[in-house]
């Protein structure tokens, strides 16, 4: 097990902002380059579109998804499918060294037996938001939520278990991975608007990996 650390960043630095939710500054900006040309062969197959949510708003994000399950919304809810809806094929493979690094980080965090089957990519662009909501969609509440960030900076948002009061502040920096789970794994979170910018990588967007089992 321990050779899988040559894959992420040696230099690093962890946050425990809650009981069960930590904060990997860098973890992965090592292997970004890598990791972007993994998620461009992934698009090619199953391109970014933008959900209409259940009530018929359109999301400001633009998703896809890999692995064996993708995420979708649409006005029947939010659910998970084991194909793409637009290409009506399966969702593209989930690349080895994203699953790897996914395992690697949960476990740094306390979770040992972490086995992601679905990642749900996130692309904003400036103006672009994700409101307060939970990650309930899943079978298995007892598996984390491992979040990769690339590009732009932006503000995560970190509420309580029920909907409501003033969240917490985590700002995520290229190359940051997010781990919450237990206890912490229904809280209320979020991304404050994107300001624009640049980034010698990704341009003037923020690339979000959400990795979880479906």
């Amino acid at each position: 097990m321990a050779s899988l650390d040559l894959f992420a960043s040696e230099n690093y630095e962890v946050t425990q902002f809650s009981e069960q939710a930590y904060l990997l500054h860098g973890y992965v900006a090592s292997q970004a380059d890598t990791i972007l040309s993994h998620l461009r062969g992934v698009i090619k197959q199953s391109p970014l579109r933008q959900f209409v949510t259940p009530g018929g708003g359109k999301m400001s994000v633009r998703t896809s998804s890999c692995g064996d399950f993708g995420w979708i919304t649409d006005k029947k809810g939010y659910r998970y499918t084991d194909t793409d809806p637009i290409t009506e094929k399966p969702w593209p493979p989930m690349p080895e060294t994203l699953k790897t690094l996914a395992e690697q980080a949960a476990a740094k965090c306390g979770f040992e037996s972490f086995y992601p089957n679905a990642c749900l990519i996130n692309v904003y662009h400036p103006s672009a938001a994700m409101g307060l909501h939970q990650d309930k969609d899943e079978s298995d509440f007892s598996q984390p939520i491992v979040s990769f960030s690339f590009g732009l900076p932006v503000t995560f948002l970190w509420g309580g278990l029920k909907r409501g009061g003033s969240p917490q502040k985590v700002t995520l920096q290229h190359g940051d991975v997010l781990v919450w789970g237990g206890p912490d794994r229904l809280r209320y979170h979020g991304v404050k608007k994107l300001a624009d910018g640049q980034h010698p990588l990704t341009g003037n967007v923020r690339v979000n990996l959400t990795f979880r089992v479906r």
